[in-house]
């Protein structure tokens, strides 16, 4: 009975909201193998636009200041969080101290031959790989994944399978997008790149984080049915 009415809840809420990007969308059955990932940015856009975290609409970060453009498509992974196990693993793996997640849900980059006129859509990706990004004390870790499906890129599994200058030239974009000219050098590096089944460990790393700090999703429809009563 109690799951029932919880499914008709859920369908109810369905009709009558929308989801929010970050908490309401699942990251899919097939995680971290294949997952759901929320874009926001595309290739052409110069802006850095980011998920306003509390409405849940993309919100201007700010203008690009110089010519530098994302190598990829550009967003994160939903029900997602870079907190202690995230940020425990990067120490782990690069013998760095002080590490911390950097709070914000698993960022992904995601290869695909394809145009994009706009951000704020959700596709199918499966990881291949990441980058290990560290800036200042927090892990920014980046996941490079495939569009599912894609006719240049759909059909890698594996980082080595991308041509080395896209990796060299997403890594350059991450290592400058954050430097303001005129402003003091901000402390971010790169100390490693990593393939599939790292990449997957992150992602789960990033679910445990989630569910640590939010609590578990499936569990929603039945607090929220009690809130009701």
């Amino acid at each position: 009975m109690a799951d029932r009415d919880d499914k008709a809840l859920e369908k109810l809420l369905s009709l009558l909201f929308k989801a929010h990007p970050w908490h309401g969308i699942s990251p899919g059955p097939d995680v971290p193998d294949k997952v759901v990932a929320y874009i926001e940015i595309v290739p052409t856009d110069t802006v850095k636009y980011e998920l306003d975290k509390h409405s849940g609409e993309l919100k201007l970060d700010r203008p690009q200041r110089y010519s530098s453009l994302c190598p990829s498509l550009y967003g994160f992974i939903p029900q997602t969080f870079c907190g202690e196990q995230v940020g425990a693993r990067c120490a782990e793996r690069t013998g760095l101290v002080g590490i911390e997640g950097d709070g914000d849900p698993m960022d992904i980059c995601v290869l695909s031959e394809r145009a994009f006129t706009h951000a704020s859509f959700l596709l199918k990706a499966h990881p291949i790989g990441g980058l290990r990004m560290v800036d200042g004390n927090q892990a920014d870790d980046k996941i490079v994944a495939v569009l599912e499906g894609d006719l240049a890129y759909g059909a890698m599994r594996e980082l080595n399978d991308v041509p080395r200058p896209l990796i060299e030239r997403l890594r350059h974009y991450f290592l400058t997008y954050k430097q303001i000219p005129g402003d003091a050098p901000r402390r971010v590096s790169i100390p490693e790149i990593y393939d599939r089944t790292e990449a997957c460990e992150v992602i789960r790393r990033s679910q445990a984080d989630y569910h640590t700090h939010f609590g578990e999703p499936a569990s929603r429809m039945a607090q929220l049915r009690a809130l009701l009563k």
